[in-house]
């Protein structure tokens, strides 16, 4: 028990499509209640990067996945347990509808997450051009799956006082739930975005103004007690308990770099963690930074904007011979979406062609409309170094860059996509030597031979360079 919460109390963020609030609010509500002195543990619902990053920072500490496409229920019962055991109360931003998912039957939805973990809903409605109708919407929300329990509404881009008024009514009278707040039509947009959604906070100077900004809206215009009273009438119940494997020896311990910097940033904290829980020492670096690679092991190289980096990556040469070199000598190397492209011959841009690592057959170029975007299913349907043939793996894809120029053969390929799109004619996962680059990004936790399989790559490189050596 941490200041009279619950260690498990919580509340899943939903509204009735994207672009509704949720991210203002979630980011509001945790600032706000971290300012209050209650620990609050962040998690993300769905495939995404840049606001798991937000409300890390604005609660001060990692932000979890929590993505039942990618990750099966029992760990993602785990994760939230375990990440919430000495915190006050948890906030997991949902995204979209909170019931859309990638089917008709809802599985993925987040209302499916919030009845999995036993958590109330706070309903985000966009009040725009609309009154009393707003309250059959609601009501048929809460009546769609009656095992749903939406705990409380948020009224957003009210036009005022009287707007508010009939609004709250409605809903209150009509519906049965509680109207906890209201917040009025913004003059000002605190959060920069991008075709990706918000600037990642790497990028972002003044993000920690913004979050200020977006908790003195919470402060001023939700109700934080009768919330923190939602959050703590839970349905939650334990998971079972699982048993961990031991990682390795620290004898047997390989070093895997991670290229981390505002041009690869997209890295799911599970993946990090699961490297070192596979028994990987890990070393930070960038080529935005220094010339030349450390002495690694493996390298795991995540996505990103390489596109907005371009010069700076083809400036550094010996940076990219390195790599080049280490590459052909049989390193192993996974990348993803933006490493991916890094690994490429060039990346062609409207300032012109930047020459990357040259490691891949592919030169990208970029478009103004997304070339993958959404959820992936892939066989590995051949060889490569770190998934068995058969093997199907779930996975995302957001990118605007695509194949300019293709000089790979077929046999390359080592994915076959069942669902998405893939890097070219249906195929994904680009194998050469002990390199696997792909443009769908993994969940450790979701995909679990992953890891180990990346430190067993590194643990035979590093006794094939004790050999050699």
């Amino acid at each position: 028990m941490a200041n009279g919460f619950d260690k498990r109390a919580g509340i899943v963020i939903g509204a009735l499509r994207g672009g509704s609030g949720k991210t203002m609010v979630s980011l509001g509500l945790i600032a706000a209640m971290t300012a209050k002195g209650r620990s609050v543990a962040p998690f993300k619902k769905g495939p995404d990067y840049i606001d798991a990053g937000w409300l890390s920072l604005a609660a001060g500490g990692v932000c979890y996945n929590l993505d039942t496409f990618l990750i099966a229920s029992d760990r993602i019962r785990e994760t939230f347990h375990v990440h919430t055991a000495d915190t006050d109360m948890a906030v997991i931003e949902g995204n979209r509808g909170i019931y859309d998912c990638i089917d008709t039957h809802g599985e993925t939805s987040t209302a499916e997450l919030a009845k999995l973990l036993g958590l109330p809903i706070l309903l985000i409605i966009d009040g725009t051009k609309t009154t009393r109708t707003m309250a059959a919407v609601v009501k048929g929300c809460s009546l769609f799956d009656p095992s749903v329990r939406i705990g409380g509404v948020v009224l957003n881009r009210i036009a005022g006082a009287r707007h508010e008024g009939i609004l709250r009514r409605s809903i209150e009278e009509h519906c049965g739930m509680p109207v906890v707040g209201a917040i009025p039509k913004l003059r000002r947009q605190c959060f920069p975005e991008r075709h990706m959604g918000l600037v990642p906070t790497l990028e972002h100077d003044w993000a920690r103004t913004s979050i200020d900004y977006a908790a003195q809206i919470v402060k001023d215009h939700l109700d934080l007690e009768a919330i923190a009273q939602m959050a703590r009438e839970t349905d939650y119940s334990p998971p079972p308990e699982r048993l961990t494997e031991t990682p390795p020896a620290p004898s047997t311990r390989p070093t895997i770099g991670i290229i981390q910097d505002s041009a690869f940033q997209f890295y799911y904290p599970e993946n990090i963690e699961a490297l070192r829980s596979a028994g990987a020492q890990l070393e930070f670096f960038s080529p935005l930074e220094v010339d030349r690679i450390p002495n690694i092991d493996g390298l795991y190289i995540g996505g990103g904007f390489p596109e907005t980096h371009a010069e700076a990556l083809a400036r550094n040469d010996t940076f990219r011979h390195d790599l080049k070199t280490m590459a052909e000598a049989g390193l192993p190397i996974y990348a993803e979406c933006g490493g991916l492209m890094y690994l490429g011959q060039e990346l062609a841009l409207e300032q012109g062609r930047f020459p990357m690592a040259g490691i891949l057959p592919v030169v990208f170029g970029f478009s103004r409309r997304p070339q993958g975007h959404g959820y992936t299913i892939i066989e590995v349907s051949g060889n490569n170094p770190y998934f068995r043939t058969g093997t199907t793996l779930k996975g995302h894809e957001f990118h605007y860059s695509s194949v300019l120029e293709w000089q790979g053969l077929a046999d390359d390929l080592a994915y076959t996509m069942i669902r998405g799109t893939g890097l070219i004619d249906g195929k994904d996962g680009l194998c050469h030597r002990n390199v696997l680059a792909t443009y769908t990004h993994l969940h450790a936790q979701g995909t679990p031979e992953w890891a180990p399989a990346l430190v067993r790559n590194a643990i035979q490189y590093r006794q094939g360079k004790r050999v050699l050596g």
